[in-house]
């Protein structure tokens, strides 16, 4: 998969040089004593030196790792290390490879300490890639969706490469939560399938979306479906011409978001609402014994209950609790909740509706939900202050859409207008523009949860942020505009958080000229390289990322040739742009098909 040049031999070669010596010094006595030995010698050695003159002789240098015939050919990074201004389009990954995962590569290797090619993406340009623990996915330029990784596939290293799965869909936006995949498409259809490929295995006589009863067309067109997948669609109707654009998972929890600014949510499995970050307790499920099904008949109301209302007195005490409280409904405890087909549906928060969203952000188990001028809500586990309501809320549970007030985490007192959410474990980042008559506009990057890493990027190592920190380095950045002439403030283009605890952030620095890339900057847990460094420290503040010749690791736009993965042209001259994304203790850049 990727290269490297070896440069600690040196004291093995002394070794060797020292031990050569001391055996010469003997065998030149020996010799002496001994004349036909010196004759034979000389015979081999001649024979030895036309043998050598006669084949080619190899670098002692070791075998690089390979990925396939690729990467033997080509190099990780051109010349400067950066991987932008190589001719083809090349996916850099870094971080955790253990347990044989393969989310990264094929081969069985632990660890990427700095940013290294990955062959099976190498060439192609990407709608989007999602990573998660022993498996990822993603979507290619034609809109189908490949699984990968030691989770999706058998044992067998050897087909652990990209599978197609989900095709002919025109997919855009993929998801991973725990065992299932859920795909947007670009008509607003939400899709779900299982990571797991044994599980994908399409029994015979079972309907799909595409082929959902015998009269159907997919027969005739050659459109059967050969993986097993369902739609989730909204409980509640939608108005003519909206349609679902943006959806977001934590672990258990799946957030949506329509053209109209309606927020929804979907219950992956029973763990769905322990913290309350559905936004509501009650709805509807299938019900397995009944195989025809009606809008009125053939469905369970059931009911998951936070822990915090299940149980009140959970953490009054630090003694054992004497019996567990249920946290689900009775009529749960038959369901099948790995099953893609658990719940179908995607439900609209109820407390939120008539209210147009802009936005909508999903934690490991929080919700956030922004509106169109700027204002936040949160909702879901704050027992690690990841909600961001401020030190005066102590409670560890939020089950109601509670507005989170962030012109608090400023000295000044302009007006403070939130333009981005990021989340993603116990970590939450709100990007904020503060605006004030008597200064220039700035933008601050605000973060609040487990800071335990250094994730917080202020400086600090707290395992219980509630008040969002402002992050150092990234946060009032300013710089001279020649369009407008005067200063403006300079955007994160994109934050990304893992689960894990650690944040690349793209900083914006050529919005205004258009000149250079975009510089990525990353903190936060380092344990398995994941911020693509070399070390293994954790990085409390801000860093930008370097080359391994000391350079800035900047992400770029371009024009290019983009190929799908069957190695097939879609189009020349496509707008593709270098984009990040984390998964849990890993890191990567892809290009990016620009809308």
């Amino acid at each position: 998969m990727f290269k490297r040049v070896g440069i600690a031999l040196g004291p093995s070669y002394r070794r060797i040089h020292s031990q050569a010596s001391s055996s010469a010094r003997g065998a030149h006595s020996h010799l002496r004593a001994h004349p036909g030995v010196a004759i034979s010698s000389g015979l081999l050695a001649a024979y030895i030196l036309w043998y050598q003159n006669n084949r080619p002789i190899h670098n002692d240098t070791a075998s690089p790792i390979s990925l396939g015939n690729v990467m033997d050919k080509k190099p990780v990074l051109p010349a400067g290390g950066d991987v932008a201004d190589a001719d083809d389009l090349r996916t850099v990954v870094w971080g955790s490879n253990r347990a044989r995962s393969n989310t990264l590569t094929q081969e069985p290797t632990d660890v990427i300490r700095t940013p290294s090619v990955a062959a099976w993406l190498d060439g192609v340009a990407l709608r989007d890639l999602a990573i998660h623990k022993d498996n990822a996915a993603c979507v290619d330029s034609r809109g189908d969706v490949y699984q990968w990784g030691k989770g999706f596939s058998s044992d067998d290293v050897g087909k652990r490469k990209p599978t197609l799965t989900l095709r002919e869909k025109n997919i855009t936006q993929l998801k991973i939560t725990e065992g299932k995949l859920y795909a947007l498409s670009a008509s607003g259809k939400v899709y779900a399938l299982s990571t797991n490929s044994t599980k994908q295995v399409l029994r015979p006589g079972t309907p799909t979306p595409s082929s959902d009863s015998w009269w159907g067309t997919g027969w005739f067109w050659g459109e059967d479906e050969t993986v097993d997948f369902v739609e989730i669609a909204p409980a509640e109707h939608l108005m003519w011409g909206e349609k679902i654009v943006s959806i977001d998972a934590g672990d258990h929890h799946v957030l949506a978001l329509t053209s109209k600014g309606r927020a929804f949510a979907h219950p992956v499995d029973k763990k769905a609402n322990a913290y309350g970050q559905l936004g509501f307790r009650k709805f509807k499920v299938p019900d397995p014994t009944i195989h025809h099904r009606s809008p009125t008949n053939g469905h369970l109301d059931v009911e998951l209950i936070p822990k915090s209302l299940a149980d009140p007195f959970a953490n009054t005490s630090r003694s054992a609790r004497p019996t567990s409280v249920p946290t689900t409904s009775e009529n749960l405890a038959d369901i099948d909740d790995s099953n893609i087909r658990f719940c179908p549906n995607l439900f609209e928060i109820p407390v939120l509706k008539g209210i147009e969203m802009a936005q909508i952000a999903a934690g490991g188990r929080t919700s956030f939900a922004r509106t169109p001028d700027g204002r936040v809500l949160g909702w879901g586990a704050n027992d690690f202050g990841q909600s961001g309501l401020g030190s005066n809320v102590a409670l560890d549970t939020i089950t109601v859409p509670t507005e989170i007030v962030l012109w608090k985490s400023s000295a000044s007192r302009g007006n403070t207008k939130c333009i981005d959410i990021a989340a993603g474990g116990d970590l939450t980042a709100f990007t904020v523009e503060r605006t004030s008559p008597m200064s220039p506009t700035i933008v601050d990057l605000l973060v609040c949860g487990n800071g335990q890493w250094g994730g917080l990027g202020s400086n600090t190592f707290s395992s219980s942020q509630a008040t969002p920190l402002r992050a150092r380095n990234v946060s009032g950045l300013l710089e001279y505009s020649d369009i407008t002439r005067s200063l403006q403030p300079i955007v994160p283009h994109s934050v990304t958080i893992s689960p894990t605890g650690h944040v690349l952030l793209t900083l914006n620095t050529a919005s205004t000229t258009n000149v250079g890339g975009r510089d990525l900057v990353v903190w936060g847990k380092n344990y398995e390289s994941e911020l693509g460094n070399g070390k293994k420290s954790s990085v409390p503040v801000p860093t930008a990322l370097e080359t391994p010749e000391g350079g800035r690791f900047m992400l770029r736009r371009r024009k290019a040739k983009v190929l799908d993965l069957h190695g097939k042209v879609w189009k020349h001259n496509v707008q593709v742009e270098q984009c990040a994304v984390v998964g849990p203790e890993n890191s990567a850049v892809y290009w990016k098909i620009v809308s």
